[in-house]
């Protein structure tokens, strides 16, 4: 459970300051409130760095996958439904679990709630296994007494948000793996099979033509600077991935990708899909609006739009409605805004955005089929004209040297 250093003013204004232990700074914020003290700074308590799990948070030699999630939070959604306690239902979960980070999480649960704190608490202590949404549903599922159902939700979500990323994975994997063939044969034709016809041209002193000449001068460039190249290549990885890794260099790209021809709009539409389930479970669970809008906003998964769903947080804290910041967001089209509209107006938003949560997903589905059929000419375009090349480069000249050979 994380431990968190605060400031606060008691009732009687004196300055007061302490540490506390939670799953996040609101609930923080909340004990506080109840204990009469008004806080004024509230900060995550820096620990010392185990390097062992240092390095394998930064390399990810050790994560949870989204198969293992899904099968335990179906596992404790039936368990705890049948009246099994939750430590018995863990302990036999563990049993067989074989991913020794989930493994060392789930012990530490169980010694967590031996020690009298909540599920929600424990779970807190591992945010590379449960992400904040998933968090704070337990926590609503403990306070409301429905515990099942939180699980049960968040079964729901995780299976849904699986499926859309699997579509999505498995429509991009033909068009990449063509790409990525391309590239290598690129490469040995510009490394091997062109330098073999250089000599051969040479020796016979023909008149090339423009596009021997191109590919002669892309060959030579490839077999003279390719240790410049690779090097050059690793390091802009490299250097894209700590760009990325910073806040501002991940908005930019997260903004970026959205944009991006074909792929962006189904991405865009994935990660309001996202958002809008992530609302109706929030909502329909209990928890606050303001409260809801801060978790989902750091678990959509794409910082662009979780800044977007932040400023529509501060303008509801402001008096505004749902409708009107989701309008001046300009993420969301007409006819979901309408929805939105329908949904405050008619008093039952939980269900208007599990119907926008359907709508987008509805619409990624589609367009994950149709995806493939607007991926494939581009890439017969990019083989053709690669074809093109090769045969006018090489075989013109060939030919030219038949021809002389004739007479």
């Amino acid at each position: 459970m994380p431990d968190f250093l605060y400031k606060g003013r008691s009732s009687s204004g004196e300055m007061e300051q302490g540490e506390i232990e939670a799953a996040n700074d609101n609930a923080v914020a909340n004990q506080l409130m109840e204990r009469g003290i008004t806080p004024v700074s509230i900060e995550p308590k820096k620990e010392s760095i185990d390097i062992v799990e240092f390095l394998n948070e930064k390399l990810n030699l050790q994560k949870v996958s989204v198969e293992e999630l899904l099968m335990f939070t179906r596992q404790m959604s039936a368990l705890v439904r049948a009246g099994i306690p939750i430590t018995r239902a863990i302990s036999g979960i563990l049993e067989s679990i074989n991913n020794p980070l989930f493994i060392k999480s789930m012990q530490d649960t169980l010694e967590q709630l031996e020690s009298g704190r909540s599920l929600s608490v424990a779970f807190a202590r591992y945010p590379q296994v449960f992400s904040r949404l998933y968090i704070s549903m337990i926590q609503v599922g403990e306070s409301t007494g429905r515990l099942d159902e939180a699980f049960s939700q968040m079964e729901s979500y995780i299976e849904r948000n699986r499926r859309i990323t699997n579509n999505i994975a498995t429509a991009l994997r033909y068009p990449m793996t063509i790409i990525i063939a391309i590239i290598i044969a690129m490469v040995i034709v510009n490394l091997v099979v062109i330098p073999k016809f250089a000599s051969f041209f040479q020796a016979n002193a023909l008149e090339l033509p423009w596009q021997t000449l191109l590919l002669l001068n892309s060959s030579n460039f490839f077999v003279e600077y390719w240790p410049i190249l690779l090097f050059s290549l690793i390091g802009s990885y490299l250097l894209f991935k700590r760009y990325i890794s910073t806040e501002g260099g991940r908005y930019k790209w997260h903004q970026f990708i959205l944009k991006v021809p074909i792929v962006g709009p189904i991405l865009h539409r994935a990660f309001l899909a996202r958002f809008a389930r992530s609302f109706s479970m929030a909502y329909s669970a209990g928890v606050p609006i303001v409260q809801g809008m801060s978790v989902i906003a750091r678990s959509i998964g794409n910082d662009y739009i979780g800044h977007e769903v932040t400023n529509m947080r501060q303008g509801i804290e402001r008096g505004e409605t749902l409708t009107r910041m989701a309008r001046q967001t300009g993420i969301f089209t007409p006819v979901v805004l309408q929805m939105f509209a329908v949904g405050e107006e008619a008093g039952n938003l939980e269900e208007m955005m599990a119907y926008i949560a359907d709508f987008y997903e509805q619409e990624v589905d589609y367009d994950v089929k149709s995806l493939v059929d607007k991926i494939e000419p581009l890439i017969y375009v990019m083989v053709g004209i690669m074809v093109l090349i090769l045969a006018l480069g090489i075989f013109v000249p060939m030919w030219d040297l038949a021809q002389l050979a004739h007479r």
